[in-house]
C-alpha cells in the first residue's frame, strides 16, 4: 500500500548506496559537464577553418585605358593547342581556369576570330548600346569578335580563340596583345599560331 502524500518519504540515500526504493542496485553516478570554453569545444562540432584566400595572381592594370608599351612591357603569353572548331571550348577552359585562380570576371577579356560567343551573340540581340556599356562597367567577363577589336578597351587578360580565318587571326592577334596587361591567352592550332606569332605578333 503507497505511503500517503502527507507522510514523509525516506529518502534513497537512506538505505545505503546500492539500493533503491524497489530493491534494485542504484546506477553509477555520471559526472555532469560543466560550461565548455572556447578552447574546448563539445564533439564534433569544431567550425572547419575558414579556406585561405587565394591571391589574385598577376599584377593589376588600369581599367579601360590602352597601355602605352615598350619592348619589356609585353604580356605573358600561353598558348592553348585547339583546332578551329575546338577553339571556342578551350577559351572556356581556360577562362574557367583563370576565374577559379582568383582572376575577377571584370578583368577578362575573351576575343573570338570566327564565329561569335554565344554571349555576346545573346547581349548584341537587346541592342549596341546596352552590348557597350557592359564592357565599359567592367563588372564581368566581356565577349568581342574580330569586327570589332578596335572598340575593346585594355584588361588585365585576353583571351583568343582562333575559330576564324587566317586573315582575321593575323588582324586580331596584335590588337590583343596591345590590349592585354599582364597575359595574353591565345587558344588554336600550334602550328597556326605559330606562324601568326612569327609573322610579327
Amino acid at each position: 500500500m503507497p505511503l500517503p502524500p502527507e507522510e514523509p518519504q525516506i529518502h534513497e540515500s537512506a538505505q545505503g548506496p546500492s539500493a533503491t526504493a524497489a530493491g534494485r542496485p542504484a546506477p553509477t553516478p555520471r559526472p555532469v559537464p560543466g560550461p565548455r570554453s572556447a578552447a574546448s569545444p563539445r564533439p564534433g562540432s569544431a567550425r572547419p577553418a575558414p579556406p585561405a584566400q587565394r591571391p589574385v595572381p598577376g599584377p593589376p592594370a588600369p581599367k579601360n585605358r590602352p597601355e602605352n608599351r615598350s619592348g619589356g612591357d609585353d604580356p605573358q603569353l600561353q598558348l592553348i593547342p585547339a583546332p578551329a572548331d575546338g577553339a571556342l571550348d578551350a577559351a572556356e577552359e581556360a577562362l574557367d581556369l583563370l576565374l577559379d585562380s582568383g582572376r575577377s570576371p571584370g578583368e577578362v577579356l575573351v576575343l573570338t576570330t570566327g564565329e561569335r560567343h554565344p554571349w555576346a551573340a545573346h547581349e548584341l540581340s537587346f541592342g549596341e548600346a546596352s552590348y557597350w556599356a557592359q564592357q565599359d562597367t567592367a563588372e564581368d567577363v566581356f565577349f568581342a569578335d574580330a569586327a570589332s577589336v578596335d572598340k575593346v578597351t585594355a584588361r588585365p587578360v585576353v583571351i583568343v580563340a582562333l575559330n576564324g580565318g587566317d586573315d582575321v587571326a593575323a588582324r586580331t592577334l596584335p590588337v590583343a596583345r596591345s590590349r592585354a596587361g599582364a597575359l595574353l591567352v591565345v587558344c588554336g592550332d600550334p602550328e597556326r599560331v605559330t606562324a601568326l606569332l612569327g609573322a610579327g605578333v
